[in-house]
């Protein structure tokens, strides 16, 4: 791992692999996004009476960057799953297989894509489609190409459903989970039912992989006996905190309104009678929109701007709180799998002022003492071999080349047998994780 990273930059990796193998399986032809039937379940028999992770539907394709083929194989599997309200739906992942691929392991690795666009999703992009908000999965190669290098199989989940339902953790989870079950469980990959499994994440993929962790242990015990370990980073832990973190920063602060919409849409809330004109069209013009349409584009941004006068205190629209604390860890069971945490802490590169009462610094999105209370909350409730590591002088997106650096050589040692470190008892405390907004 480290020989790999040090000698050649893992942006060229990808090219490295796809020049190194020769295409022998026979692939579809890249999929239309706006037609594709594949996404959809037409079978008879109810998705309520099938076991979670059963795959339903099966398709071999080249694996795309940027819309450009590679003769890596992508396997896409459509696969029963659980949505936030724990209704049963569809998800679909990808299963990227190298050149020789050990069947014993796999790393899931969960996307940051961030968007409230389906066509978003990395599925998409490795099928061949290529859109604005979903460059991002073009981009995303460069980390999975040494996984890739290594021999892993990686799993990369549309973990955010097939509504996209942004922002909604306990979905992220219970798709990551599931995508799992079925890509072990798929003929087509090769991977042994019983392949041992790492996590790995950062920002929008750190809330996957964190309630995958969390919510292993009684959703899908038998993933969780085989997970190794999960590496994230960047890490929202108190949606509340973080809304009010966010609340009129130079560059996060549109992420506030794409909250609202996904959480909206995930528990099937009406924001409407909550809104002002301005909400509502804010509301109205980012229903469809990534992380890319809201970055430093809505400067100063604040939920007050969006409310009417009479709900300009979060906590005066009731489902809005209930739903909050649907998507808050701090409320969640504590992961049993080892775990590598990295954030970072000079929000204010990024334009984030870190001087709110009980928040802190941060790193310009997520708050870093909401991630060491968290990690000190698993250490105190069950699980010694937490890791953390905090980036003092980086914000959120410098802080992703350290921490991506450390994952991997992190996961690496978890897969090689290596005992997990820990950090419980030497992390310092972080902020209260009441749920209050």
């Amino acid at each position: 791992m480290r020989r790999i990273l040090g000698r050649v930059p893992v942006v060229l990796a990808v090219a490295a692999l796809a020049l190194a193998v020769g295409s022998t399986a026979e692939f579809a032809p890249p999929a239309n996004a706006a037609s594709d039937a594949f996404y959809q379940y037409t079978g008879d028999t109810p998705l309520s009476s099938i076991e979670p992770g059963t795959v339903l539907d099966t398709r071999t394709l080249p694996y795309h960057v940027s819309g450009f083929a590679t003769p890596l194989t992508a396997v896409q599997l459509l696969y029963r799953t659980t949505d936030a309200q724990h209704r049963p739906t569809v998800g679909v992942t990808s299963v990227l297989v190298p050149p020789g691929a050990d069947p014993t392991k796999a790393v899931a690795y969960q996307s940051f894509y961030d968007s409230l666009n389906p066509e978003d999703g990395p599925s998409r992009s490795v099928a061949g489609d290529v859109s604005f908000g979903g460059l991002v999965n073009s981009m995303e190669a460069t980390l999975i190409a040494p996984l890739l290098a290594q021999g892993f199989a990686v799993i990369v989940d549309d973990t955010e459903g097939e509504q996209a339902d942004f922002a909604a953790g306990p979905e992220y989870g219970m798709n990551t989970l599931d995508s799992i079950r079925a890509a072990t469980h798929s003929p087509d990959t090769g991977l042994n039912t019983n392949a041992r499994i790492g996590l790995i994440g950062y920002s929008g993929g750190a809330i996957a992989t964190n309630w995958a962790a969390a919510l292993a242990p009684d959703y899908a015990p038998d993933v969780d006996a085989n997970l190794v370990g999960a590496a994230e980073g960047g890490v929202l832990v108190n949606p509340a905190h973080n809304l009010s973190y966010i609340s009129g920063s130079i560059g996060w602060s549109g992420v506030a309104a794409m909250a609202i919409i996904g959480i909206a849409r995930s528990y099937d809330i009406d924001f409407a009678p909550y809104l002002n004109s301005y909400g509502a069209q804010i509301v109205g013009k980012l229903s469809n929109a990534s992380i890319a349409n809201v970055l430093f584009q809505y400067p100063g941004l604040t939920w007050q701007q969006l409310a009417k006068p009479e709900y300009a205190d979060p906590n005066s629209v009731p489902p809005f709180v209930e739903a909050v604390g649907k998507i808050d860890l701090g409320l969640a069971p504590t992961p049993t799998t080892p775990m590598f945490i990295g954030q970072g802490a000079n929000g204010e590169l990024e334009g984030s002022d870190g001087g709110k009462p009980g928040i802190g610094h941060g790193d310009g999105v997520m708050i870093a003492g909401d991630v060491r209370a968290l990690a000190n909350q698993y250490c105190a409730t069950g699980n010694p071999s937490i890791q953390y590591q905090q980036y003092d002088l980086l914000s959120h997106v410098p802080s992703m080349a350290p921490w991506t650096l450390a994952a991997l050589a992190w996961l690496s040692d978890r897969f090689a047998g290596a005992p997990a470190p820990s950090s419980c008892g030497a992390i310092a405390p972080g902020n209260s994780l009441a749920p209050q907004l």
